[in-house]
């Protein structure tokens, strides 16, 4: 007897951000929706930032360069939170433009 194994396509299709959910569509029709918590940068990205993603990886991650965040589907459909220690980073020029705001 003969088992009909449909290929999984795991690469990245659509991604939604809302204020407390990361959704990514892939090409072989399954959705994943985590908890933007289990993710700090994107949960501390603005509207603007979390849309702004990229496919990379060969379509199995997706890219935020505005946030320096990169996400594997692999990761995902393990259900794998960010580790530990992974808040936003600082970096010189964004350390400049707090300064500006502040001001």
């Amino acid at each position: 007897m003969g088992i009909l194994a449909l290929s999984a396509d795991e690469r990245v299709r659509d991604v939604r951000v809302s204020e407390d959910t990361l959704t990514v569509d892939l090409m072989d029709g399954r959705t994943i929706s985590v908890p933007l918590v289990w993710y700090p940068r994107l949960l501390g990205g603005t509207p603007k930032q979390r849309s702004n993603w990229k496919v990379c990886a060969a379509g199995y991650g997706i890219h935020w360069p505005d946030l320096d965040e990169d996400l594997s589907t692999e990761g995902l459909l393990r259900g794998a939170p960010a580790p530990a220690g992974s808040a936003p980073r600082l970096t010189n020029r964004s350390r400049r433009r707090r300064k500006v705001r502040r001001a």
